[in-house]
């Protein structure tokens, strides 16, 4: 059974970020998130993506992100035939973010 896929904006971002209560997971390959990504996101590449390494952030609200939101329901569908109940991401991700000016974390 798949669950449809919910959009979060910035400010739903924004707000689980500040509070601790969500991780954001980046999907896009590792190139892209050390040239750019959202503060705090964690990496877990589209191309190696493992629905099991979502276990270590079971504590808190799982949502994707990628460069624009494609990749991210990929992740989705991926983690919910795997048995996860996961269906958010990040409308707009990472492209979004930059445009309206949102702090960038880089390596």
């Amino acid at each position: 059974m798949s669950l449809p896929i919910v959009d979060l904006t910035r400010e739903d971002i924004k707000q689980g970020m500040a509070d601790g209560s969500m991780v954001i997971i980046d999907v896009r390959e590792p190139h892209e998130f050390a040239a750019g990504r959202i503060p705090g996101a964690v990496l877990l590449p589209l191309s190696t993506f493992d629905p099991a390494d979502l276990a270590a952030y079971k504590d808190r609200r799982i949502v994707f992100s990628c460069r624009t939101g494609g990749r991210t329901q990929k992740a989705i569908a991926l983690a919910q035939a795997a048995g996860w109940s996961l269906n958010e991401h990040y409308r707009g991700s990472f492209t979004d973010w930059v445009a309206a000016g949102e702090p960038v974390e880089t390596d």
